[in-house]
């Protein structure tokens, strides 16, 4: 779910991606969200605008909740915006209602366990900053229990070191909310480091490998997480 639209030039023919991610554990935002899982992708792109569709399935503990998201934006340069769905089969509405077995066409209010998020942000090339915001479906709530429109923002800057492409990764949640990690006010919940290289298969295949070092300075707990990615 850790969607990062980068500036990219606008084609003039439909293009299309399909792979998927092996990881050890769900890790996003500072939150783990499950153990070892599979996160497919499938997207199309066309001039700036893209559509991708991304889901998480754990493979470990079959109780781990499921997601699937879609994601429309547009990228031109170095800006991109987006707005994402996000859907997952289980958890708790921002009133306190638990749900098992979500149904994926309910939308009711107080009911449903979608989360729609809008997001802005810019590639500088050194830095992209990013900013996420909820404005609808099961959001978190504030301290007087109301929608608390719960906001990220994140900021990640990729260098070379050692034979290895790194990205530093700072985000912090603005204001108080209970969607990330019961966030009592402004919270920094994401600091982390990953390392990525292309693992030789054959001298036309190559598979990317990475291993992340994470930390939530909010709940004071850390994590270290690998995994490959599988893309034709």
């Amino acid at each position: 779910m850790a969607l990062s639209v980068t500036g990219a030039k606008a084609q003039d023919k439909v293009e299309g991606t399909i792979g998927a991610d092996i990881v050890s554990r769900y890790y996003w935002r500072g939150q783990a969200l499950g153990d070892g899982a599979i996160q497919p992708t499938l997207g199309l792109s066309w001039k700036g605008l893209s559509l991708t569709a991304w889901g998480s399935y754990g493979f470990v503990d079959t109780k781990d909740t499921k997601e699937f998201d879609l994601t429309l934006a547009y990228s031109t340069g170095g800006f991109h915006a987006g707005i994402t769905d996000y859907w997952f089969d289980r958890g708790v509405s921002f009133d306190g209602t638990p749900f098992e077995d979500a149904k994926y066409f309910s939308y009711a209010a107080h009911k449903t366990s979608h989360v729609y998020e809008a997001n802005v942000g810019y590639d500088f090339g050194v830095v992209a900053l990013n900013w996420y915001t909820n404005f609808a479906g099961n959001d978190g709530v504030n301290k007087d229990g109301d929608r608390a429109y719960s906001s990220y923002v994140e900021a990640a800057a990729p260098f070379k070191l050692g034979g290895l492409d790194w990205t530093a990764t700072v985000g912090a949640v603005p204001y108080r909310t209970s969607f990330y990690s019961e966030a009592k006010g402004f919270a920094v919940t994401n600091v982390s480091l990953k390392a990525t290289k292309d693992l030789k298969i054959t001298d036309k295949f190559s598979v990317p490998v990475f291993a992340q070092v994470a930390a939530n300075p909010s709940n004071e707990k850390a994590y270290f997480l690998v995994g490959f990615t599988l893309q034709p």
